[in-house]
């Protein structure tokens, strides 16, 4: 598709816990001059208290902040924004719920009208190994992750692929080449 770079982009770096997508996803933010949205900081009190007794979120805590994250792509969306959200957007399903808000859950009233068409999103999966992803979050001073977690992580993961409108960028590579890599991406549609 050509019309990539000519209109508004939206972009949700995603990943497991520990691929760098806050550090991905602000980098190339900010080489382009977009906005930049990290999800983790739109959780829910509640949320957020679970996660720090390290309770895992199950997808009922996971809908409402999705939804959320998804008004505020749409939102960009209409006011002409190009914007890049980290997030790990790890099943297939909450990726729909960014592309097409809690439309994406209620397909069980047909009858309703689709309010919204859905978002234009490209997904930019970050993918390494378990063992990269360790070794990163080793590296992450004051941060640990029981490697049970990441387990859980990798476990849960539903890596984005065609007809989602995604690309996947390795790990592997230093930070500049990853984020050169998504800007040819959305520069070449």
């Amino acid at each position: 598709g050509g019309a990539v770079g000519l209109g508004m982009v939206l972009v949700v770096v995603m990943g497991v816990s520990g691929a760098g997508k806050t550090t991905v996803g602000s980098r190339l933010a900010a080489k382009l001059g977009w906005k930049f949205y990290d999800a983790d900081d739109y959780h829910s009190p509640e949320n957020k208290k679970k996660m720090a007794e390290g309770i895992a979120l199950n997808d009922e805590d996971r809908i409402p902040w999705l939804c959320a994250l998804h008004d505020i792509l749409r939102r960009e969306h209409l006011s002409r924004q190009d914007a890049v959200l980290a997030c790990s957007a790890l099943k297939k399903m909450y990726r729909h719920i960014l592309v097409s808000g809690a439309s994406a859950i209620e397909s069980s009233h047909p009858e309703q009208p689709r309010e919204n068409p859905a978002l234009q999103i490209l997904f930019v999966h970050l993918d390494g190994s378990v063992d990269t992803i360790a070794g990163r979050l080793e590296k992450r001073r004051g941060h640990f992750m029981p490697p049970e977690l990441l387990k859980s992580q990798f476990d849960t993961l539903e890596p984005p692929r065609t007809p989602e409108n995604c690309i996947t960028v390795s790990l592997e590579k230093s930070l500049p080449e990853v984020v050169l890599e998504i800007e040819h991406a959305i520069f070449s549609g």
